[in-house]
Formats: structure tokens, C-alpha cells, sequence
């Protein structure tokens, strides 16, 4: 197989291989070429022994506990608080749905500047309380509560 087949231009049949290489930058339709550095697996064998003499792998606790358990992360919110309250922007969510009749998760996304994730665990605490159909087969949901009254 020769470099036109991958490539799409001559040039690596002057490669000597072991590191040798054609790289072709972003933005460029001219392949430069590089040399790296070449590792054989017997020195990659070597490198993982000595590795695994230093000793045992020392984990953190808090990195191999259970999805959900940590809090106090910045940056995540949770549904719920250490108090147990809910999301602080959840019955603005509510409200949203109730008087647009959308229930979708980008629309909150939109209306309160928030995170796919966030206000996707607001949409499945309306459907839980009731606020909103479960997802139909075309991907929609049906607003359950009444819209709110004109004024």
C-alpha cells in the first residue's frame, strides 16, 4: 500500500520507519516530516515493571465513591441540597413549562441559563411530581398541570 492510498500525496515511501513520520498540521495541505522518538516494547515493558515495584497504587476515596455521593462539588448542583430542598430554580422551571407548554430540557436550558445536566434532572423531577407526561415515542412530553391564570 503506498502513502496516496492514506495520504492522498507521495511521500512516505522515503520514511525510514522506527519514529519517522509525515505530520500535517491544521490548516495545512503540505505533510512536514518529523521524527519521534521511538519506544520498542520491551523498553515499555521495562518501564511498566519498574512502575509496578514502587509500590501498591494509593487511590482517593473520594474519587472511586459512588456517582451522587460527593457534594460541595463548585460548579454542581444537585437536585436536592444537604437539606434535602430542592433546586432553588426548580418552580421557576415549573413555571416556564406551565405557562409556555414546552417541556423540553434545551427550552429550560435556554429560559434559566443553565446546564443540560441540571435541567435535565428538573424535567425528571416535573415527571415525578406529576407536572409532565412521561417521554412518548416521538420524544415529546405533555404539560399535565394547567397553565397559569391571565391576569
Amino acid at each position: 500500500m503506498d502513502s496516496r492510498v492514506i495520504l492522498d500525496q507521495g511521500g512516505a515511501e522515503q520514511l525510514l520507519g522506527k519514529g519517522d513520520m509525515l505530520y500535517l498540521a491544521p490548516g495545512t495541505s503540505i505533510p512536514q516530516r518529523v521524527h519521534g522518538a521511538f519506544v520498542g516494547d520491551d523498553e515499555v515493558q521495562r518501564v511498566a515493571d519498574d512502575w509496578r515495584q514502587r509500590g501498591k497504587a494509593e487511590y482517593l476515596d473520594e474519587v472511586t465513591q459512588e456517582e451522587g455521593a460527593v457534594t460541595g462539588m463548585p460548579g454542581i448542583v444537585s437536585e436536592e441540597n444537604e437539606d434535602g430542598e430542592k433546586d432553588e430554580l426548580y418552580d421557576e422551571a415549573v413555571a416556564f413549562v406551565a405557562q409556555s407548554r414546552r417541556a423540553s430540557i434545551s427550552a429550560v436550558q435556554r429560559r434559566l441559563r443553565i446546564g443540560y445536566n441540571r435541567a435535565a434532572r428538573m424535567i425528571e423531577t416535573m415527571e415525578e411530581a406529576g407536572v409532565l407526561s412521561p417521554m412518548a415515542s416521538n420524544g415529546n412530553r405533555e404539560v399535565l398541570i394547567p397553565p397559569p391564570p391571565e391576569d
